[in-house]
């Protein structure tokens, strides 16, 4: 280890560290805009000088490598001259447009504007004019005169993406960021350049002009795209969930997230068929009833049949709370062993960087808590073929589109009974005796375990009806101020919805069992304690960067229950 000096105090460092990245380790900030922890370094913008004692000139930190004994000075009035030096040739040709841009708020070169220039310009010549609103692809656009060229997004298409698309053209205060010729920014990771880029020159599309950052609320969650389950910051302005990016965790995502899973897997929270109330099948037609009626309704019905005339579909959208509680009500309440969930997987989908072909947030987990068949319990497939046979009368499907398949639509007409949790219209929704609208995973708290057994938490970033506010979902730390706003958000979207938990709860209750679970932490605090690979877990030891199953041993065990 190299002992260092760093503004007067002294730190033990690994030689091969860098002296921004040694300053970063230890809580203090040296100004950059070309350095990115996970990209080469190119030290082309000089935001990073310091002075090193014994140097005859100031260095770059983003590329200087620490030395036993160096001494280093982040704020000296050398350091401070050049960094005022630096903003003041980066905004000469810069637009002054921080009203109207994209940017603003979560901008490095307004910030250091502020922090780090003179406050003035002594420039009073016409600005060199470079191309605006430039298509890039088909979620990128590009201002080209916000450029500060720090080659970020050039590099991170080469060596995160593997897709080098992007390149500097002509030379001087002329250059332009572009594609190569024939190409266009379409790699399925491109709107990371948005997230890397430092100042507003590259916006996306589908959120450009929507809403300044901080009009909207940020909520830590968990992407529901694929397996990997990829940490992700859900932002929302008056209960709509306006754009996703990525959270940092070296364990799962770093700093990256697929397109896919920042512009589709949200679309579904606001669309205009979402199912706005529970529903009861009368005289061939779909009509709207109260909770209490629906749920006294299913009670009822279920009850009808005997227990070999049921089976229970669970989910990989759904929670591991959603699950566990599904598997226990088919066990102990319905009593069949006749459980499973659909496993879906798109082998096209699956890249050598993040995306998975497990196209669902939580098989593993579905699996882990016992969402299989029972001793002598049918599977997916042998469920459908017993339907067809006549043999089972009765299923409860939750949260998954199984009859989006022509076939399994024909067969799920022979049923006696179709009870259905879901959140928006679809080919199941349609053949439904009952019908319960359930919350989408921006809605509920709860967790997912990822293909490798991470469990990992969601949190609710839209209100609806039935908010679990008990926990730290919705920004909760703000809900003392804005409850009363979520409550009218809610009942002006008509967002009736409740976690598949709760539902089955209210069920269970009408048919004897003694549930009592008050929010989606209660369930998870049973659910540990009775499922072997979640021992130990709480909401608290998860936080926001998850904990990893017990052995592989106690995934596979048998849950009884």
């Amino acid at each position: 280890m190299a002992k260092i000096t760093i503004d007067g105090k002294v730190f033990e460092i690994d030689p091969k560290r860098t002296i921004i990245e040694a300053a970063r380790d230890n809580g203090i900030e040296i100004p950059h805009f070309c350095w990115h922890p996970k990209l080469s370094v190119s030290g082309n913008c000089r935001m990073c000088l310091v002075e090193v004692e014994k140097m005859p000139k100031l260095a770059i930190a983003c590329a200087t490598q620490v030395m036993d004994g160096m001494v280093v000075q982040t704020a000296s009035p050398k350091v401070i001259n050049a960094r005022e030096a630096v903003m003041e040739f980066l905004l000469i040709n810069h637009p002054l447009d921080c009203p109207i841009c994209d940017e603003a708020g979560e901008c490095k070169l307004q910030d250091y504007a502020y922090k780090f220039s003179i406050g003035a310009s002594r420039f009073d010549e016409q600005k060199v004019h470079k191309p605006k609103r430039v298509e890039l692809g088909p979620h990128v656009l590009l201002d080209v005169e916000r450029c500060i060229m720090c080659s970020r997004c050039v590099r991170f298409c080469e060596e995160i993406a593997h897709k080098p698309q992007l390149t500097f053209t002509d030379r001087g205060t002329h250059v332009v960021l572009t594609t190569f010729p024939g190409e266009q920014l379409d790699n399925a990771y491109s709107m990371n350049t948005i997230d890397i880029c430092p100042v507003g020159a590259l916006t996306s599309r589908e959120f450009r002009f929507k809403a300044r950052v901080w009009e909207m609320s940020s909520t830590e969650t968990v992407c529901p795209g694929c397996a990997r389950g990829c940490n992700m910051y859900s932002w929302v302005r008056n209960n709509e969930v306006l754009r996703q990016t990525p959270r940092f965790n070296p364990d799962v995502n770093d700093y990256w997230m697929c397109d896919h899973g920042r512009l589709e897997t949200f679309k579904h929270v606001n669309v205009a068929n979402r199912i706005k109330s529970p529903m009861v099948r009368k005289n061939d037609q779909l009509v709207e009833i109260s909770w209490d009626e629906a749920i006294a309704k299913a009670a009822s019905e279920f009850k009808s049949f005997k227990k070999s005339e049921i089976a229970v579909i669970g989910s990989a959208y759904d929670t591991n709370e959603d699950n566990y509680l599904l598997q226990k009500f088919a066990s102990e309440v319905l009593g069949t062993r006749h459980i499973d969930f659909v496993r879906h997987a798109d082998e096209s989908f699956q890249d050598a960087i993040l995306r998975r072909a497990d196209v669902t947030p939580n098989t593993l987990g579905a699996e882990t808590v016992g969402v299989r068949p029972r001793e002598n319990g049918m599977k997916f497939d042998a469920i459908i073929k017993s339907i067809k046979e006549g043999n089972i009368k009765a299923v409860f499907v939750v949260d998954d589109n199984i009859a989006s398949d022509p076939k399994i639509a024909d067969v799920l007409n022979r049923l006696e009974l179709l009870v259905v949790n879901f959140s928006f219209e679809n080919e199941t929704t349609r053949l439904a005796d009952i019908l319960f609208p359930s919350a989408t995973f921006a809605e509920k708290n709860g967790t997912f375990t990822n293909f490798s057994g991470r469990v990992q938490r969601i949190r609710p970033s839209v209100a609806t009806l039935d908010q679990d506010r008990s926990l730290d979902g919705f920004a909760m730390s703000r809900l003392d101020k804005y409850g009363s706003q979520l409550d009218r958000w809610a009942k002006g979207a008509k967002r009736d919805a409740r976690p598949t938990w709760k539902i089955v709860a209210g069920i269970a209750s009408l048919m004897g069992a003694k549930y009592k679970y008050n929010t989606a932490e209660d369930v998870f605090t049973e659910l540990a304690a009775n499922v072997p690979a979640f021992k130990g877990m709480s909401y608290r030891k998860i936080g926001n960067r998850g904990l990893m199953l017990k052995q592989k041993e106690s995934v596979s065990s048998p849950i009884t229950a």
